[in-house]
């Protein structure tokens, strides 16, 4: 099969890596409008055949159906190329988040039906991973009783994108570069998680708000006005029982950092770590009127790292096998979240997402 990579950076390269573990020889394209970019990615996969334009490569060959086009540009340069990929009739893994904001990721789905293709999002790098497996495995087995209230934060003193992480990546502070903050970055993966666990058929984002604290190393010198804290008060449904969610996550916070994932059921909790596998899970319980608790197994290490599972999971499904991957309307509607978030963080307004209908209201 043939990988067409557009974004000759480090996640680029990551991606270029993750092929050679796929089940098949992959035929490497990679298209990057920076000669140096170019050179270091061509240097270190040299079976590689560079471009310097999108749509010359693009153009290079007759698309065949299992043709696969990697967007591994910053979300300002999502939009263009996906469209442009899809309209030459190949399906298409984009970076996270998505889009800029909802008009894009919906245009872009659109094109992808019409085109007959598929389009995924990197947001599921955690999914399918064992520990991720286990916590499903216990929410669908009735251990928990009826869930009621989870708990999901993501707590980091100093760790924003563009300052800490990736300082030379000043765009993560642009919100006309990123789409916006700590949500943009990381809320892809957690809404990913969230949902993938809870299956929900509805969501309410009740309330949010978001913040950005200051620090005395914050740069003056270019645009920064993205947000490093966020959270939100929401309630899934699934049927029309209701799970109140909790949820928090921050890049800068001059309060305690944590991290907590926990589900609460009428018969017993679950805690886990989501994006650190090598933590264990465990099941809370009442008996004879002590609380137990005992560790899940959760299973051998899988094969695939999170910077694997994407194509992996969206290779897949491209295949007809069984995937993790989220496409089309899935991917839309995990990216509707974010947006929802920050809609109701402006407004005040509470917004539903009503997955069944595929559509958002106030």
């Amino acid at each position: 099969m043939r990988l067409y990579i557009i974004g000759a950076g480090v996640i680029g390269r990551t991606h270029a890596e993750a092929a050679y573990k796929l089940s098949e020889p992959v035929q490497l394209r990679v298209a990057d409008t920076n000669p140096n970019t170019l050179t270091l990615f061509c240097e270190q996969f040299p079976e590689a055949v560079g471009f310097t334009n999108v749509q010359e490569m693009l153009n290079s060959e007759a698309a065949q159906k299992d043709d696969i086009v990697i967007i591994s540009t910053p979300p300002m340069a999502h939009f263009d190329p996906t469209k442009q990929a899809l309209e030459s009739g190949r399906h298409v893994l984009c970076e996270k988040p998505l889009a800029m904001n909802e008009s894009q990721a919906r245009e872009m789905i659109q094109i992808a039906d019409k085109h007959n293709r598929l389009i995924g999002c990197c947001s599921v790098r955690f999914k399918g991973m064992p520990h991720m497996e286990a916590v499903k495995k216990v929410v669908r087995s009735g251990w928990l009783g009826d869930i009621y209230h989870v708990t999901f934060v993501n707590k980091w003193e100093r760790s924003r994108s563009g300052i800490e992480y990736q300082p030379s990546s000043r765009w993560f502070l642009d919100s006309t570069k990123s789409g916006g903050g700590v949500l943009m970055d990381w809320g892809p993966y957690d809404f990913t998680t969230l949902n993938d666990i809870l299956n929900p058929n509805k969501i309410v984002f009740n309330t949010a708000w978001r913040a950005k604290p200051m620090t005395e190393i914050d740069p003056h010198d270019i645009p920064f006005d993205v947000e490093t804290h966020v959270g939100a008060s929401m309630t899934y449904f699934r049927s029309n029982h209701p799970i109140h969610v909790h949820y928090e996550r921050a890049s800068c916070a001059h309060g305690e950092g944590y991290v907590k994932a926990e589900i609460e059921g009428t018969l017993g909790s679950l805690r886990w770590t989501p994006f650190d596998s090598k933590q264990p899970v465990f099941r809370r319980y009442d008996k004879q009127g002590q609380t137990i608790e005992e560790q899940i197994e959760t299973g051998p290490r899988s094969q695939y790292t999170i910077f694997d599972n994407p194509l992996h999971h969206f290779y897949r499904k491209v295949k007809g096998l069984e995937s993790h991957a989220n496409v089309n309307d899935y991917a839309l509607q995990n990216f509707q979240c974010l947006q929802s978030l920050y809609s109701v963080a402006e407004t005040g307004q509470k917004q539903t997402i009503d997955l069944s209908s595929k559509g958002v209201t106030i």
